[in-house]
C-alpha cells in the first residue's frame, strides 16, 4: 500500500517521517495483527505528527474503505456503537495511512464483548519514582497472579510504566472481571501502604504508585503490544519475558530497537491464549 505524504515529519526530536512509521508497522504486522484481530480498537490518530493536532477515535469515519472491517458492538444502556477491528496488516497500514500512531484495543472481543479475555493492572507512578521501584511492584503483582491461579505477563507500556496482563478463559462477564481487578490491585497496595495506593483521586495519592484497575470496565482499552506511543522518543509498547524485567524501562524501545528484537526472538506473548485462566476462581481464591 503506498503512504500519502511519506515524507511528512511525525517524530521531530528523532527525524522519523510518516514513511517511517508505516515502515515500522509493515514490519511489525505478523506479530502486531494477532492482538489486534478480533477486538474493538480506538485509534490515537496525529495526522500531523505528534507536535499537530491528535484525538481519539472510537468510531469509524465515514471515509473508510468498504474492505476495512467494522462491527457493532452493544452499548451500556442500549443500542450500538460501530468500531474498527484490524484484521490483517492491509488494515493495519491502512490506519496507520491516516495518521494513527496509537492502537488501543478492548479486553474483549467483538464477538463476546461482555466476557473479557485479557485482565490487565497499570502501574502509573508519580514523578520520581525510580525504575528499580516499578519492577519490583510489577513482581509483587504478578506473584499475586499466581498465588490465584492466573498467568501472568507484562508490557512496557511505552510511556511510564507497565501492564501485568492476565489471559482469561472470558467465561466471566465484565462485572466480575473488575471487581477481580479492584480486589487483586487493593491486595497488593494493602501490603504496602506507604508506597502503593488504589486512591482514585489523584489528590489522595501523595507520592504513591497508582494500581489502575479501570481499565477492566467495559468499552475500556489498554495499549497494543507492539504499537508506537505519540511521545517524543517515539517509544513502543514491548511485551517481555519476566527475564527480561531486570534491565527493562518503560519506554525503553525505539521502532528500530522493536524491529532488531523480534529479528533474534519471539513474541512473548505469542501463547498468551493458551495460559487462559478463570476469573471466577481466580476471585474466590483471593477472597475465599
Amino acid at each position: 500500500m503506498d503512504v500519502s505524504h511519506a515524507d511528512k515529519t511525525f517524530y521531530p526530536g528523532e527525524g522519523l517521517t510518516k514513511g517511517d512509521v508505516a515502515g515500522y508497522y509493515r514490519a511489525v504486522a505478523d506479530v502486531m495483527v494477532p492482538h489486534l484481530r478480533g477486538r474493538p480498537l480506538t485509534l490515537r490518530r496525529y495526522p500531523d505528527g505528534i507536535e499537530g493536532e491528535g484525538w481519539f477515535q472510537k468510531h469509524p469515519g465515514e471515509h473508510f474503505p468498504d474492505w476495512v472491517r467494522v462491527a457493532r458492538v452493544p452499548r451500556r444502556g442500549g443500542g450500538t456503537d460501530p468500531y474498527v477491528v484490524c484484521e490483517d496488516a492491509t488494515t493495519l497500514l491502512y490506519l496507520a495511512d491516516q495518521g494513527t500512531l496509537e492502537f488501543h484495543v478492548w479486553l474483549s472481543t467483538v464477538d463476546a464483548p461482555d466476557r473479557p479475555d485479557r485482565l490487565v493492572l497499570d502501574i502509573d507512578p508519580p514523578d520520581g519514582v525510580t525504575v528499580g521501584e516499578l519492577r519490583d511492584v510489577a513482581r509483587r503483582i504478578r506473584d499475586r497472579y499466581e498465588e490465584i491461579g492466573l498467568t501472568a505477563f507484562v508490557q512496557a507500556t511505552g510511556g511510564r510504566g507497565f501492564h501485568i496482563v492476565a489471559p482469561l478463559d472470558a467465561t466471566a462477564e465484565t462485572d466480575v472481571v473488575l471487581k477481580l481487578s479492584r480486589e487483586i490491585a487493593d491486595s497488593v497496595a494493602a501490603d504496602d501502604a506507604g508506597h502503593l495506593t488504589t486512591a482514585q483521586r489523584k489528590d489522595k495519592r501523595g507520592h504513591r504508585i497508582f494500581l489502575d484497575a479501570n481499565r477492566n470496565g467495559y468499552a475500556q482499552t489498554f495499549i497494543t503490544p507492539y504499537s508506537l506511543r505519540a511521545r517524543a522518543g517515539a517509544p513502543v509498547a514491548i511485551p517481555l519475558d519476566w527475564h527480561e524485567l531486570g534491565k527493562a524501562h518503560p519506554d525503553g524501545w525505539t521502532p528500530e530497537k522493536a524491529r532488531q528484537r523480534l529479528a533474534r526472538k519471539k513474541d512473548p506473548w505469542h501463547d498468551i491464549a493458551a495460559h487462559a485462566g478463570s476469573a471466577e476462581k481466580a476471585l474466590r481464591e483471593l477472597t475465599g
